[in-house]
């Protein structure tokens, strides 16, 4: 199902977050995943935003490889909240990165 491990997800969010500081490392974080991968990021997105239902995930991620025409990192980068759209949708994909999140910090 979820093509990204959420160590992954958990890395861009804390990065998101860190807003200036933190936004060229997000930029090559991004541009580094496999195309994949960027697709599961933007899908996960999508899903916290309410663009798609969880349900709907593999939907979700098939259009955002199929629309891939701009960099993800500058796509997803400019998404307001992206952070909590990333965190929200893992929520509702019944992910659970308690385990994850401790390890960031």
């Amino acid at each position: 199902m979820l093509e990204i491990s959420p160590q992954k997800v958990v890395h861009v969010i804390y990065l998101s977050r860190e807003g200036a500081v933190g936004e060229a490392e997000l930029h090559a974080f991004i541009d580094n995943l496999n195309d994949e991968e960027k697709a599961h990021l933007t899908a996960v997105a999508w899903i916290g935003r309410g663009a798609f239902e969880p349900e709907d995930f593999a939907e979700a991620a098939a259009t955002a490889a199929a629309e891939a025409t701009t960099p993800t990192a500058g796509y997803l980068m400019g998404m307001p909240h992206l952070a909590e759209n990333l965190e929200s949708g893992l929520e509702a994909l019944g992910v659970d990165v308690t385990g994850e999140e401790e390890d960031f910090l």
